[in-house]
């Protein structure tokens, strides 16, 4: 039997390892890491190998599919897209394009599809657009729009030269880095450490990256905010800031000294959940570091207080004069440099607000933690049609389990999507792209937030099925679809002409070209699409550089560090501490995540589903001897909004008084297609989480400090 083995990535999360997929026949036969890839260097995680098993997974969806009564029958691509296009047409003309909602999930990032994904969202004209970044990255977005002057320029953490890293409420380990791409995590950690460096992780949990640090806090849950108050209070009393780097760099210092000048540790210390002494040490310790860089992520954007914690990591990198130099934190220049036209990009911030009046638009989108009720809510405004690409956020998303009843009710749903899913099982059409591994594409997001400059390809392992499409073409007929009969006679054509001429792959050559890199700027030794996929392994395009000032989109071109609105609702934070249990629930839940998952994906990957249920309440010795319970007990977990059933998982790695459970569970729904998933389909710990619980800044949601009680299953 015919063996070839092809070069590509990973694209299942962010990391985007490099790995070589072996083909025998039409089967993978094995996929191992890539030694020659210029970022991950031949590290692959377990979801890597799963990439051969979702290709062959016979529930993944090969052809478009209508529902009828409860179930599903295949239907030709024409078929489908002329029934989309005309009942859609029918909803705009009828109630207006904001009838129209649309939610793009966490996947279409890992694909240049993207860009036709934000082309059908402005041919909507609707006002009703949601993604996932409002709940995993809103916060981090809206502190660099208002620190920096636009969204995209969240700093990047150079772990790789860094003398000090301190991790917040993230775990690399097991994801690889996020709005950090860290391929081998791991190893880079341990690099810390061994060229002389320490590193810190700041978690309620003992999680898989502080085992590998020299020192481990077990911060309360929501009391980050608390901490980093303190941490700056320190770095101004005590004279430790760098105010000659703070002086040429940014605005606001005085205000900020006045500020943080009664956060005292001793003040914050019982919020925050650690001690005076330890707050002390890690603000001096960070300053004494040749190079230092805090880095949050998820663990402290799901917060009431997100917004202010990322304002106070970045406030920290900065006055420490880590900001914009090596080792600390920086911005990559990728081979595609959308992060130099952020600043040109308006933001939209409170151009409209959902239908309650509670939440800005942000980005020019909503949160999605609105959409249920927007969709539910009588009036003549009301959402009545929804196209989801890719995602899955009746499981993803705290919607006080309202959205399944939410997208039953809608007149027309189409979904893009590989797998009828608990989200996907309303849709009136599913429209399934080809695999990843039918594609090729040069992914333009990630290298903007890679810990070193590069540039990769992914070279398609199979040919695509003759009657496949892929996401970009799935999006841009259902650009097509929207023009209004009878011009669309004829710009429906010259639409999908100029489609099939502008390819992703077009598209990014050519911005490639024009890029930092490109030969439009480097004469016949700059880089190229051509080059890039002839590399065996990528281009490594060299460390991250100082670039801050010529991103910086202020209007006075200084890094904002004393915004007004976050000053005022810093000194309402302190003095109306959110720490107090809710009558009757005296544990505080926080997430966590698995190798072996990915939000709601891989559930239907037997590889990935081997070994015990992960799916579980992770609980202290402690909590658990109080409440008679021992490892393995199913136990209910219930919190003001709802509950679930889980079995407990009883350890020390987790502080005393806090409990965790990761997302992406909860398979229990009829009509879904994920056989394997329904044979352990664990508990959807959404159900727990309130939707009106979220930063106010940015509106995301709140779901990582809900309070729950936890009591033994009856009987």
């Amino acid at each position: 039997m015919d063996s070839r083995t092809i070069a590509r990535q990973c694209t299942l999360c962010e990391a985007h390892c490099g790995i070589l997929v072996t083909v025998e026949g039409d089967q993978v036969a094995r996929i191992e890491g890539n030694p020659d890839d210029v970022l991950s260097q031949g590290y692959i995680c377990p979801k890597a190998t799963a990439m051969g098993g979702l290709h062959h997974d016979p529930d993944r969806l090969r052809t478009p599919v209508r529902r009828v009564g409860d179930s599903f029958e295949p239907i030709g691509w024409d078929e489908a897209f002329t029934e989309i296009g005309h009942r859609l047409r029918a909803v705009r003309s009828a109630h207006g394009p904001s009838a129209i909602g649309m939610y793009m999930g966490n996947p279409a990032a890992h694909s240049s599809s993207v860009i036709y994904g934000a082309l059908l969202r402005a041919a909507l004209l609707t006002r009703n657009f949601f993604s996932a970044s409002s709940i995993d990255q809103f916060p981090q977005e809206f502190v660099a729009w208002r620190m920096f002057g636009a969204n995209v320029l969240m700093p990047v953490t150079d772990i790789d030269r860094t003398d000090r890293l301190v991790v917040l409420g993230a775990n690399p380990a097991v994801s690889n880095g996020s709005i950090t791409t860290m391929p081998g995590a791991k190893l880079r950690i341990k690099e810390v450490r061994k060229r002389g460096g320490t590193v810190v992780v700041i978690d309620p949990r003992r999680t898989e990256t502080a085992r590998l640090a020299d020192e481990h806090v077990a911060v309360r849950p929501g009391g980050d905010v608390y901490l980093l108050l303190a941490m700056l209070h320190v770095l101004v009393t005590e004279g430790l800031c760098d105010e000659r780097a703070v002086r040429a760099q940014c605005a606001g210092w005085d205000q900020l000294a006045q500020l943080v000048a009664t956060t005292s540790p001793e003040r914050m210390a019982a919020d925050a959940g650690v001690d005076a002494d330890t707050i002390r040490r890690l603000a001096r310790d960070h300053a004494a570091a040749p190079s230092a860089v805090l880095y949050a992520r998820i663990g402290v954007c799901l917060q009431i207080t997100g917004t202010l914690t990322h304002w106070l990591v970045n406030t920290i990198n900065a006055v420490t004069g880590n900001l914009d130099r090596a080792g600390g934190q920086m911005f990559a220049t990728p081979p595609v440099d959308a992060a130099r036209f952020g600043k040109y990009l308006p933001m939209g911030y409170g151009a409209w607000t959902d239908r309650s009046g509670t939440h800005k638009s942000f980005r020019s989108e909503l949160p999605v933690t609105v959409l249920a009720e927007d969709i539910l809510a009588d009036g003549p405004d009301r959402i009545r049609a929804m196209i989801t690409y890719a995602g899955n956020p009746v499981l993803s998303t705290p919607q006080g389990g309202r959205l399944d009843a939410a997208l039953e009710s809608l007149d027309f749903y189409v979904a893009v999507d590989m797998y009828i899913t608990e989200t996907t099982r309303h849709a009136d059409i599913i429209l399934p792209p080809t695999s990843p591994l039918e594609r090729e594409e040069i992914n333009l997001l990630f290298p903007v937030f890679s810990v070193r400059n590069n540039a990769r390809f992914d070279a398609a392992v199979f040919e695509p099925p003759a009657d496949g499409l892929e996401d970009w073409q799935i999006l841009a007929r259902l650009v097509t679809e929207l023009v209004p009969l009878p011009a669309r006679r004829f710009t429906g054509r010259a639409l999908t002409g100029v489609f099939e001429l502008f390819s992703p792959m077009r598209l990014t050559a050519a911005a490639i070209a024009a890029g930092p890199y490109g030969v439009l700027r480097r004469g016949r030794k700059g880089l190229t699409a051509n080059r890039i996929r002839a590399s065996v392994g990528g281009v490594d395009l060299g460390p991250l550089a100082p670039r801050l000032r010529e991103l910086i989109g202020t209007k006075d071109g200084l890094v904002q560090l004393a915004p007004p609105d976050f000053l005022a609702a810093v000194r309402e934070v302190v003095d109306g501490a959110d720490t107090a249990m809710a009558p009757g629930y005296d544990l505080q839940l926080i997430g966590r995540r698995h190798l072996r998952s990915n939000n709601s994906w891989l559930h239907n990957i037997p590889s990935m589903m081997k070994g015990r249920d992960r799916c579980t309440v992770l609980m202290h010795p402690g909590d658990a001897t109080e409440r008679g319970l021992t490892d393995g007990d199913q136990v209910t977990v219930e919190s003001t909004v709802g509950s679930i059933v889980v079995p407990v998982e009883i350890s020390d790695d987790i502080r005393a008084g806090v409990v965790a459970i990761p997302h992406g569970w909860g398979h229990r729904e009829p009509g879904v297609g994920w056989t394997v998933a329904a044979a352990q389909p664990g508990a959807n710990v959404n159900l727990l989480h309130d939707p009106a619980r979220t930063d106010p800044f940015s509106g995301a949601a709140a779901v990582n400090n809900t309070w729950v009680r936890v009591s033994p299953v009856a009987g």
